[in-house]
């Protein structure tokens, strides 16, 4: 899945708005009941799918084995358990809440181990971690392996947390089967059960990434707010009405036939956008890819190749591999 962090959203009686605004004169003789649309509008959200609910994050603190999920838990995507941690005063530049962001900067850090470089000086220089500048700061050193989580507080009060240590999870109808959690293979345990999260370690914090379901805080009914699913939520809801008024005596057919042919070309295109790769998910497809064929055609000469990186430096009989 490829977690989405920047889709926008409106409630349903914005929705339901923009509908009444095109059936002004239903609307003014009370002939729309918004009660008979909810359930309708929900349908339609789970119909497109997870790829529209947005990416949440929120760090939880574990006591006696177990803590309760968000009130808009839906789907779990990974998480992670935060070790020792930092609190900083006056962390400028960061918004309230949760986040771990993947930021590549182009220096090295000061440290690396089999570093894959051909230039050995650079993999050797004294450049610090990233843009000191630069916040929030995560860093990744050239194997992608360093990471930073960013928790603030409050505006003045933000714990940074380097330590992260992977979490196994037993397999749930709330985890996807592609969950990297699943396949850890690590000492420390967590489980899904009756709205909360189970761990065999006592007490500790716990970085959890999830898919938040369709309501804001509030508790109100969220739609996405897109040109392409707009339209498909709209005629959804006009032909329901249609239909509705349909069943009780009004003559409405010819609004029906005209409903159902708009809503089955908005729903294709609906369909269309959701189920449509994007870059990053076309990027992990060709590098998987890549990695099957180099495991298929290249591995087996990489033993007598003299480009090995692990062989570059030996020596064998007097002589630079």
């Amino acid at each position: 899945m490829d977690f989405n962090y920047t889709l926008k959203y409106r409630t349903f009686d914005q929705l339901l708005e923009d509908v009444t605004i095109d059936l002004h004169t239903f609307a003014l003789e009370n002939m729309i009941e918004p009660q008979t649309l909810i359930k309708l509008v929900r349908k339609l959200n789970y119909q497109l799918g997870l790829r529209i609910n947005q990416t949440k994050e929120v760090v939880l603190d574990v006591t006696h084995h177990k803590v309760k999920l968000p009130d808009d838990f839906y789907t779990f995507n990974y998480a992670l358990i935060c070790g020792d941690f930092k609190e900083v005063v006056g962390y400028d530049g960061m918004a309230g809440g949760t986040n771990m962001q993947e930021v590549k900067y182009n220096d090295w850090p000061n440290q690396v181990t089999q570093c894959d470089c051909s230039n050995d000086n650079t993999c050797n220089s004294d450049a610090s971690y990233g843009d000191t500048n630069i916040q929030p700061r995560v860093f990744l050193n050239c194997k992608g392996e360093a990471y930073e989580l960013i928790q603030v507080v409050n505006p003045s009060i933000t714990r940074v947390s380097t330590f992260l240590k992977p979490l196994r999870m037993k397999p749930s109808q709330e985890i996807e089967c592609e969950c990297a959690n699943l396949y850890y293979n690590t000492s420390d345990e967590g489980w899904i059960k009756n709205g909360f999260l189970n761990t065999t370690f006592e007490s500790g914090k716990v970085y959890l990434n999830y898919q938040g379901d369709m309501v804001d805080d509030n508790g109100n009914l969220m739609v996405p707010d897109h040109e392409l699913l707009n339209e498909y939520y709209e005629y959804a809801l006009k032909q329901r009405i249609f239909e509705n008024l349909f069943i009780n005596g009004e003559d409405v057919a010819q609004r029906m036939q005209l409903m159902d042919a708009k809503l089955r070309e908005a729903r294709n295109n609906a369909l269309s956008l959701v189920n449509t790769p994007n870059f990053k998910e076309m990027e992990k497809l060709w590098l998987t890819n890549r990695k099957a064929m180099y495991g298929k055609y290249y591995y087996m000469f990489m033993s007598h190749s003299p480009n090995n990186p692990y062989l570059r430096g030996h020596s064998s009989n007097n002589r630079v591999i």
